[in-house]
This record gives structure tokens, sequence and C-alpha cells, in this order.
């Protein structure tokens, strides 16, 4: 695997100033810790919005921070106490520490831990450097036939498990996906593993829905620019969902898209806020309040979502292999950026400065 023993990280020092810098190697803090050679990361939505902006809500970055935070590695060192993996394990990270103490993380809800440490929010660094450390129980091992660069696929994964769990999906039932980048495309197949029979993907680009029909959707729907309730009442009836659909997943964070939600799910049905945009939005309250609809946020992933994610891969009931674009050197990590935010492919995979 490894050509050097390099720590060259990925910096951000302020939005579109990125340098690489050579750092010390992470030292294990913990007897539960261990420490990873970093061999793939994904680029997230995420990622590229702090290279843009600096910020995300109230995380704001004001040092210096390593980007990155989809990524799948090797264990390298492992602490004195560590007995669920070993050096040479080949794993997939979940990238956030929670304090484990607060009322949400005893509830076994830690991704609401208002201490979570979790990579790439600042001030935490992130993944895109040679090492990074972990505690034990973020590390998933992953199967002998499920590669590396599957295991940097894990992490968006997880977000698209924990949104389809707030969905509530059942077997025989509809889902519509509004977006079909990376999340909402794996919103799409988990919710087709989770046993909907029809499931529409949502999207203004042609590419995108192509792809989504070769992959996981049963329908695709392109919205016109025309009120959210000409484009709810088309895509039912496309879909042949008539009465709406059981669920309705937003994974764009869009205000038209949001919009069209609302009208799309059924009375009773469950609506899912996976996307993030603008901080507030004119939002259609009436047709919620008189369909009765569940409405519901979805952040990062919770207790058994990495897990599940594995399983769904090494069980072949979703292909993440299918969303990787490109993989590029850990060198042409900037380049790869400016890729993602022009649109370019669904998946880029950036190579650990160590990898071959």
């Amino acid at each position: 695997m490894a050509k050097t023993d390099s720590n060259l990280s990925f910096i951000l020092n302020k939005p579109h100033d990125v340098t690489f810098e050579e750092r010390p190697k992470p030292k294990i803090e913990s007897p539960h810790d261990v420490l990873i050679a970093i061999n793939y990361t994904g680029i997230c939505g995420s990622d590229v919005h702090y290279w843009e902006a600096g910020r995300i809500g109230s995380f704001i970055l004001k040092d210096p921070m390593v980007l990155g935070h989809e990524s799948a590695g090797t264990i390298v060192e492992v602490g004195s106490a560590v007995k669920s993996v070993k050096v040479g394990d080949r794993i997939a990270l979940e990238p956030g520490t929670p304090c484990r103490r607060c009322t949400p993380c005893l509830a076994g809800h830690y991704n609401l831990c208002p201490d979570m440490r979790f990579a790439a929010s600042p001030p935490i660094d992130g993944t895109l450097a040679g090492y990074y450390t972990s505690a034990e129980d973020f590390c998933y091992k992953l199967p002998d036939h499920v590669s590396l660069q599957e295991g940097a696929l894990i992490e968006p994964l997880a977000v698209a498990v924990h949104i389809t769990k707030q969905a509530e999906i059942k077997p025989g039932q509809s889902v519509v996906v509004m977006g079909a980048g990376p999340v909402g495309l794996l919103c799409c197949a988990v919710a087709k593993a989770f046993g909907a029979t029809t499931v529409v993907s949502v999207d203004i680009q042609p590419s995108r829905l192509e792809f989504a029909a070769a992959y996981a959707a049963t329908h695709t729907f392109t919205p016109e620019r025309v009120p959210a309730e000409e484009n709810a009442a088309r895509l039912l009836k496309e879909a042949g969902l008539e009465g709406g659909a059981d669920a309705v997943i937003d994974a764009s964070g869009a205000e038209p898209s949001i919009q069209t939600s609302i009208y799309v799910v059924r009375r009773g049905g469950v609506y899912v806020q996976g996307g993030m945009g603008k901080p507030d939005i004119t939002f259609p309250i009436m047709e919620l309040c008189m369909k009765e609809v569940t409405a519901k946020g979805s952040f990062r992933y919770g207790s058994g979502d990495y897990k599940l994610a594995v399983e769904l891969v090494a069980a072949g009931k979703v292909d993440v292999k299918q969303l990787i674009s490109e993989t590029v050197r850990f060198e042409e990590a900037e380049q790869a950026f400016k890729d993602v935010k022009a649109g370019k492919g669904i998946k880029m995979l950036i190579a650990g400065p160590n990898e071959e």
C-alpha cells in the first residue's frame, strides 16, 4: 500500500485558499484509539461548501483546517485496550466522535451530541491526510470482497441509510427522492433495498436522471419552472401515484423541491429533510397541516447506520462502485474540488498521499 510514510495534508486556510503541508503523524492518545493510514477519501458537498464559503451555519473556519471526512483506510497501530480491530484491518471510518455522556448520546442519538468532534467541521481537522486517529468503535471492518474504494462510499451511504430510516420505508411503499446527487441516488438504492416498489428520482439534470434510472429508480421526473402544485400534480400522474407518495425525501436543499415535496406526499405520509440549503425558505405549511404529514429532519447518521451500510454493500443490496466517477492522486485534490463544484461526475475519490 504505502510508497512513503508521509502525513501530507490538504489544508483549507480560507475560502479558495488551500495548501499541501507535511504535518507530524498523529499519535494515539487513548488506549481505545487506533492509527489509520488513509487510503481513499470521497469529496462531499460540505467539503466543497467550506472550500467555497468557509462556513456552514454556525461552523465557521477561523484557523487552517484539514478537509475531508468520507474515508477508508488501513489500521497501522492500535492502543493497548483495543479489541475489535487489529493492525492490517481494512476499515470504513465513521468520522465523528461524540461525548458519550450527554442526554442524546445516552438515548442512542449520538449524532445529535452537542459536543460532537466531527472531521472537517471547524475546528476539527479532517481526513485528507496520510494518517488519522480514531476511537476503535468508529472503525468498521470491511469484508475481504469489499474494496477500500467502496469503503470510502460507506459514509454517504450511512447518511442515506439514516435518512431512509427516518422516512420509515416499508415493503411495497412508494418514495419520491428530490435530488439525484450522491446522497439522493443512495437514498433511492436504500429505499429499494428496504422494499419500496416505486422509487421516483427527481432532478433538473438529464444526465443524473439517466444515471438514476439505470441505478435504482423505477421512475424519473424533471420539474419545470412552474408553481410547486403543478410540478407535483404532473409527477404523481406520470409515476402513477394517485393520492400521493408514502414518503418524500428531499436530498437537494432547493426551495422549489421542498415546496413540491409537501404537495407530493400523501395524506398521513412522511416527509424527510435530508438536504441542506438556505437557512430560511417559503414553506407550504397549510398543506403540511391539512394532510397531517409527519415531517422530520435528518442529520448525519446514528447508532447502527454505518454497520447496516457496510452490510448492504457486502450483501450486494447496494452497489456503490457505480457512483465512483474518478479516482485522482492526492496532489490533484484541489482540481478535484473544482471538478466537483462544476458538477462533473457523481463521486470523486482522492487517493491517500501514501497510496501507489
